[in-house]
């Protein structure tokens, strides 16, 4: 292994179709129009001096290094930004350029520290670099004079340093920040040799705009902007491939490695997904995996009230195959199950299935898509024919119109948000269909032309007035839904939408959006050139999750808007391997590959494969496993990498359901609120300690490599495979590789992926097949992959959760940028530093009716449950609405979430609680008891640790 760094091409490539030949030094070149000379020398391996250009930023032309001679022309021009033309004739070195760069140089280095020795970018330092390159040789002035050596350092930001006497001003970092990014927090002040960055208004990092996603410390050609981990450590010495373990994005990043020490997560720039950017999450927040907070033994007990025991990994796998034998001899076949996780990879969601249905005997298996994205694959199945989205992130790009309903991408999705963001200041045009007013609504060069603010739970009342809308004025697209949809359905939908209760004049006091408002972006999404849905939790979520999904679909087809760049129905998913782990069969009904357990064929082909008999009929969802456990027909769970503990609405009915369980097991990193009532505890492996592939949103299937030796021994799938085997069904994989590769035999989707394919490629979109050999960007471009379209008919239903006199608000729940999910993760790293404690948004009008003032504690009371969070009042939300995030588990937000699901699927309906929110002193019950169970747990858990 080898530090692997990416060639920089100085200027991003052009996308002209048109060639232009020229010469270079005497070489003949030919390359696209538009490109510039930098670019088209270096692409003959002429590496023009340069220090402000780089291939992720557009040309700026500053600090003047990169000078060349262009035959017939006048002066030195700046290669950078000298696009070349037919017949051109460039000279890039000569006596003459040679001094020009010098001198150049001989300012620069007059003003900046002579301690290369032991600075932090020794090694890997552009400005050194080019010193050698133009062979500068003495400094003739400068430091007896006015400099900026002094500058004082700032530190604040957690994850890396700015220290501004090092700085050479080439703008390299405001202009990533405006163009990758698009936060727009740095500027230059002043001017001439007063010009320094400055974050902000001259403000620390800390306190500025600033979102630590290291776009700025990527650009940086000094060690002015430097990652602290390598300030510690040093230079790293080899690095690694692998894909970030956070969102639904599936970033690509270098592991950058010293032996089996992560020094620092550098964004691939060959990544297809991200496109060398990255968060703040992916980028600095991987300390997790080496926390001290890591549980590296296996161990056991008896009862959650007894201490742990660390035991051998034998001795934990063949207790917990007895004990679930045991159960299945007392209770039946169908008193265990398990859950896959979406944080795990392909092969290990793979295995847990597959040992759930051929080593358990039945289809008991489930995953967290469950309560987030499942009506995501019921309303996309039954509409389109496949259960995930249509589009890659980058046919953003060619969006005219971009509709974001029920997500907010510049938290959730940060990279992709930051790419819709640059198409949005390109001039698309946007709406938002969103209870709050998230960062797209207005932010920094972007603002939304329509912020459809509706209720919560009135997604589906929206949706039909907008489709309503579209037929009421003929702005359907006939020819394509008559051509690719069936014409039934079609007219049944079209006549469904028309009906007076479906238009926005009646539909406006359900949702409280402007009737005039819905028209015109109704107008816009049907007419204003490609248009593009991106659809989140705030869609799914809900008890008629299914219907927006399926309205969503409607909207897409009805308009033509599918089947094309720029175009389609996008899931924004929320865990890196969500759409993965629904892929491999993760639901009770479905085989990998969503095909149904009653279909008498793809039972076969498994039974042959696996050479076991495979139950027929559906298994238990999350919310039966449960009510199961409850009841006492349910004993037994193995938990793979997910904490239903905190993640699942009702959590007093969650923790019970465990409690009343007799074989807990659960594989993870922590000790996390489900391992709490676990009986077994397997250690896991962090996406560092392991080799396979994640799915992300878009269908991307992306290499996971193993950078550093699994702390407990074991990656995931090993473990599974281990307790398989105690169960008396064999499984005998040597890599994740093979696991693959039966995938591969056995989901048409899959049939041309393997490792060697995502090494040749570094990534492909399913369907990867003989059809589509590198994968499939698009999808239903010709055809659907049902046949035909499908519309069904999306009657609003109002939900059950209505607010009263009693509980006046509406509670809806999202995420911030720097925290995940529940937070296992990000809470052990530095993000804490901006995001310590979940809050409770609440509008300046409800606070002051309730004597609320910002920082106050508060009690959140719903039917289910009551809590107590720190309240931050704010406009973000409408009268009527608070909000808070569910990041930490003492916060206890799902407490007062209600046992509400989806009509087809069960996803919870975590978006709409009735609730009310007063004043208080101390915390609720449910605090106080959750705390003393804590911190039982944990005692019980040191209690091993002092072995």
């Amino acid at each position: 292994m080898s530090l692997q760094r990416d060639k920089d091409y100085g200027t991003p490539a052009s996308s002209s179709d048109k060639t232009v030949s020229l010469e270079i030094d005497g070489f003949k070149v030919s390359v696209p129009e538009g490109t510039s000379v930098m670019r088209a020398a270096s692409s003959i391996g002429i590496e023009i001096p340069k220090l402000c250009a780089t291939d992720s930023l557009e040309p700026f032309g500053s600090c003047r290094l990169c000078v060349v001679q262009v035959e017939g022309g006048r002066g030195y021009p700046a290669s950078c930004t000298t696009p070349v033309y037919e017949g051109m004739k460039v000279t890039t070195q000569n006596d003459k350029l040679g001094q020009i760069r010098r001198g150049i140089m001989e300012l620069y280095i007059s003003d900046h520290p002579l301690d290369c020795l032991t600075c932090s970018a020794n090694g890997n330092c552009e400005l050194q670099d080019m010193a050698g390159t133009v062979g500068l040789r003495e400094v003739r002035y400068g430091y007896e004079g006015k400099n900026h050596l002094k500058s004082e350092k700032d530190a604040s930001n957690p994850y890396f340093t700015f220290d501004p006497s090092k700085c050479i001003v080439c703008s390299r970092c405001v202009r990533a920040c405006e163009e990758t990014q698009g936060t727009f927090a740095l500027t230059i002040d002043g001017r001439g040799f007063d010009s320094v960055i400055s974050p902000g208004q001259h403000e620390a990092f800390m306190d500025s705009e600033c979102v630590s996603c290291g776009a700025c410390v990527q650009a940086c050609p000094t060690a002015t902007l430097m990652e602290k981990g390598v300030i510690d450590k040093g230079q790293a010495d080899h690095s690694v491939i692998t894909t970030c373990a956070y969102c639904g994005v599936g970033c690509s990043f270098k592991a950058e490695m010293k032996g089996a020490e992560v020094v620092r997560m550098v964004p691939d720039k060959n990544g297809q997904a991200n496109h060398g950017h990255s968060c703040v999450k992916g980028r600095f927040a991987f300390g997790y995996a080496t926390h001290p907070d890591r549980i590296t033994s296996p161990m056991i007990r008896k009862s959650i009230h007894d201490p742990w025991q660390k035991v051998s990994w034998d001795e934990a796998i063949n207790y917990a195959a007895s004990e679930f034998k045991r159960i299945q001899a007392k209770y039946g076949r169908y008193s265990v199950g398990g859950l896959t996780s979406s944080r795990c990879t392909n092969e290990e969601a793979y295995l847990v299935q597959k040992l759930v249905r051929a080593a358990f005997g039945n289809n008991n298996v489930d995953t967290c898509a469950r309560v987030c994205h499942s009506p995501t694959g019921y309303g996309l199945k039954q509409t389109l024919g496949e259960s995930a989205g249509t589009q890659t992130f980058d046919s953003v790009m060619q969006s005219d119109v971009i509709v974001v309903i029920g997500a907010n991408p510049t938290d959730g999705h940060p990279v992709f948000g930051s790419l819709m963001k640059k198409r949005l200041r390109q001039g698309a045009k946007l709406i938002v269909a969103d209870p709050r007013d998230i960062d797209l609504v207005k932010s920094a060069h972007v603002k939304a032309d329509y912020h459809l603010k509706l209720r919560p739970g009135t997604n589906v009342a929206l949706i039909n007035a907008l489709a309503h809308v579209i037929v009421e004025e003929g702005l359907v697209n006939e020819s394509f839904a008559l051509e690719r949809c069936e014409v039934e359905s079609y007219k049944k939908w079209k006549e469904f939408v028309s009906l007076e209760r479906n238009s926005p004049e009646a539909t406006e006091y359900v949702t409280g959006v402007p009737a005039a408002q819905v028209r015109e972006a109704a107008r816009l999404y049907a007419t204003g050139g490609n248009a593009a849905i991106y659809y989140g939790l705030g869609v799914t979520e809900h008890s008629q999750g299914s219907t927006t999904v399926i309205g969503i679909a409607n909207l897409a087809m009805a308009t033509g808007n599918i089947g094309r760049e720029g175009v389609g129905v996008n899931p924004l998913r929320g865990q890196n391997n969500v759409q993965g782990s629904c892929d491999m069969g993760s639901f009770p009904h479905e085989l990998p590959g969503y095909r149904h357990v009653s279909d008498f064929e793809t039972r076969a082909l498994f039974e042959s494969a696996w050479k076991t008999t495979l139950e027929s009929e559906p298994g238990l969802r999350i919310p039966n496993m449960f009510s199961a456990a409850l009841d006492g027909s349910f004993k037994g769970l193995y938990c793979e990498g997910e904490d239903i503990a905190q993640s699942d609405p009702d959590t007093q009915h969650v923790f019970a359901a465990l409690e009343a369980m007799e074989c807990v097991v659960v594989q993870d990193l922590f000790l996390n609120e489900t391992a709490k009532f676990a009986h077994v505890f397997l250690p896991g492996a962090s996406f560092l300690e392991k080799s396979g592939t994640f799915t992300n949103a878009e269908r991307r299937i992306s290499p996971v490599r193993r950078v550093m030796p699994p702390l407990a021994g074991y990656e995931d799938w090993e473990v599974t495979q281990m307790l398989s085997n105690a169960l008396g069904y064999p499984m005998n994989y040597s890599h994740a590789s093979e696991i693959l590769d039966e995938i591969a035999s056995l989901v048409p989707t899959f049939t041309g992926v393997s490792f060697k394919k995502l090494d040749e490629l570094g990534s492909v979109q399913w369907p990867c097949n003989e059809n589509a050999p590198n994968g499939t960007p698009t999808m239903h471009v010709d055809t659907f992959v049902r046949g035909k379209g499908r519309f069904m008919l999306t009657e609003y239903v109002a939900t059950h959760e209505r607010s009263s006199s009693r509980y006046p608000l509406i509670l809806t729940t999202g995420r911030i940028l720097s925290q995940y999910n529940v937070g296992a993760q990000t809470r052990r790293t530095h993000n804490s530093m901006w995001h310590s404690e979940d809050r409770l948004e609440i509008h300046p009008h409800d606070a002051e009716n309730r004597g609320i003032k910002d920082g106050d504690w508060v009690g959140i009371k719903s039917r289910a449950g009551e809590t107590v969070l720190r309240a931050t009042i704010s406009e973000r939300v409408q009268p009527g609405v608070v909000y808070t995030t569910f990041h930490f588990p003492e916060s206890g937000a799902n407490v007062i979430t209600t046992d509400n699901s989806d009509w087809a699927t069960n996803c919870p309906e975590y978006k709409v609680t009735a609730v009310q929110v007063s004043p208080v002193s101390q915390t609720s019950e449910w605090q106080e008891n959750f705390r003393a169970f804590t911190e039982k747990q944990l005692a019980l858990l040191d209690s091993a640790s002092a072995e």
